[in-house]
């Protein structure tokens, strides 16, 4: 008996491996690159990454910066003073109305300095606009000066709502402080006498360290907030916040520029406050250039004259 021999082609079965599982030679096949997939053009979709204002890089400051932006201030101020004198007269006007309120009210006295440094960098608005005309060559307009918040009336409305609950507090603060050390308000006749008297040293301790907190607060949230909203067209919380991390960047940098500030201001003021008509708006010309050191120029082409 002989056996028959198939002939023609053998079926053979996939390999498959001792560690292999179930379906793995479907896998192998189906795996393959799709030749279609280049020809076609296609690539899958990347999502760009975002970027957030709060993640610019702010600048590493020196101990000299400060002084470097009140001689700049002073260049700019000397360079095109028609703008600086006409905020100067607003600060002058601003330092008698606050003295008439020290000889009638002298316990709204520090609640209204908050005021001040509320007013302050609102005015300072046109010497920011001033400061950066100069920074691009361009002669500065005292009429564009003025209307330079309309743009960004909301992020600035917003801020200036912010500062303005500060300074609410702050007054509250000084009255209970006033009321807690006198029986009743001093007089505007021995104002000086009472508050000068040494034993009121412990209401004159209270009194200045709640107003330099409060006023720390407010220079803190907006040492550089305003002329970032201006400048970037911001909302006010990304400013506020930026101006923080600025100075918990540089804490003793800004600590020097606020006592630099505080100091040309209370100097200004002895000579019958005549001194603000210039350290006023040379102080605003030297914070634009501040903000300007801290936070990278905008090169994206978003910034608005």
């Amino acid at each position: 008996m002989t056996s028959s021999v198939q002939t023609g082609p053998v079926a053979t079965d996939p390999i498959v491996t001792p560690f292999a599982t179930p379906g793995t030679a479907q896998q192998a096949t189906t795996a393959q690159p799709d030749p279609t997939a280049e020809t076609d053009g296609y690539q899958p979709y990347v999502e760009p990454e975002r970027s957030s204002i709060l993640s610019l890089k702010l600048a590493d400051l020196s101990v000299a910066d400060p002084f470097t932006w009140v001689k700049k201030g002073w260049h700019d101020f000397t360079r095109h003073p028609k703008p600086g004198l006409f905020y100067g007269f607003a600060f002058f006007a601003m330092g008698h109305a606050l003295w008439a309120v020290f000889k009638t009210a002298p316990a709204y006295v520090l609640a209204l300095s908050a005021g001040f440094l509320l007013m302050g960098p609102f005015l300072c608005l046109g010497l920011y606009h001033a400061s950066r005309c100069m920074e691009r060559g361009v002669r500065p307009s005292l009429r564009e000066s003025l209307l330079i918040w309309m743009p960004t009336k909301g992020a600035m409305g917003i801020f200036a709502g912010v500062l303005l609950i500060l300074e609410m507090l702050w007054g509250r603060a000084s009255l209970i402080v006033f009321a807690v050390t006198f029986n009743s308000v001093p007089s505007a006749d021995n104002t000086l006498t009472q508050l000068l008297d040494p034993e009121n040293i412990g209401f004159l301790l209270t009194y200045t360290v709640v107003g330099g907190a409060f006023a720390g607060l407010i220079f803190i949230a907006s040492v550089i907030a305003i002329p970032m909203i201006m400048d970037r067209q911001v909302d006010a919380v990304s400013a506020g916040l930026t101006s923080i991390r600025a100075c918990v960047q540089n804490p003793g940098v800004m600590l020097l520029w606020g006592a630099l500030i505080t100091t040309l201001i209370g100097l200004s003021m002895l000579p019958y406050f005549v001194g603000l008509l210039v350290a006023g708006p040379v102080i605003g010309h030297a914070t634009w250039h501040a903000y300007r050191a801290i936070v990278p120029a905008d090169i994206s082409g978003s910034t608005h004259s």
